[in-house]
């Protein structure tokens, strides 16, 4: 058993919507397997399914002025921001498969997004960060240290479609956290975000490529699979499953 890995680089966010819309009608129609997209945005907002128009601080005009695109999907949460120096990632995953947890004819939503939460505890640990789940907050949250709160380094928002699933995670490796302030990330004011970046004290210091090639390791291993990397998304649609 393996999962396909495609590292599309930056990518616009409705190109790759549009790319995952052709990966997932391929997983459902079980043309391709399982299939995990890694990337990054430009500069962009997207309101997921429970999301608050006001938890978008800019003005219409602002978001225009800064070039931050804003999207509408079916995700699950709230409004989160993507850009430069975060590690997207799309796991387009048919639940009914062979999965870690699976106890029915199918792995449920919530341990699927269970197990992404590992996978990116697993990373953010090995650049030396201590990280966790926290009770009714999806994603990734460091730890408490004394009078400093836990901050969020990772979002998850998914969406499931006939078993399978599509849209997922993102990972702040070198974000410049400053473009936080345009919203109220995932609906959460009372707490920071962050990036491993700024947690890690390992050298070198993190980047994205390898922060990129340690998440399709620990993905792999989570998800007790192989992970095959595919040269392009026409390749990898002109393979059998």
């Amino acid at each position: 058993m393996y999962i396909n890995l495609l590292s599309l680089g930056r990518v616009g966010y409705a190109e790759a919507l549009e790319i995952q819309q052709r990966v997932i009608a391929a997983r459902k129609a079980g043309m391709i397997g399982d299939t995990l997209l890694l990337l990054e945005h430009p500069p962009v907002l997207t309101l997921g399914r429970n999301s608050r128009r006001e938890h978008v601080l800019a003005s219409d005009e602002l978001l225009r002025a800064k070039g931050l695109e804003l999207h509408e999907i079916n995700r699950g949460g709230d409004v989160t921001y993507h850009g430069p120096g975060q590690l997207v990632g799309y796991p387009i995953i048919d639940l009914r498969g062979d999965l870690p947890g699976k106890k029915g004819p199918h792995l449920g939503p919530v341990d699927f997004v269970r197990l992404l939460e590992e996978v990116l505890i697993r990373v953010c640990g090995e650049y030396r960060v201590l990280a966790q789940r926290i009770k009714g907050r999806t994603g990734v949250w460091t730890l408490a240290n004394g009078s400093v709160q836990e901050k969020k380094i990772a979002a998850i928002g998914v969406h499931v479609s006939q078993g399978v699933t599509s849209h997922g995670f993102a990972l702040n490796v070198t974000t410049d956290l400053r473009d936080f302030q345009w919203i109220v990330p995932c609906g959460i004011a009372d707490r920071e975000v962050t990036s491993l970046e700024l947690e890690s004290h390992v050298e070198p210091a993190p980047t994205l490529e390898d922060a990129l090639n340690v998440t399709a390791r620990n993905f792999g291993r989570v998800f007790k699979r192989q992970m095959v990397w595919c040269e392009s998304v026409e390749r990898l649609l002109e393979s059998k499953a």
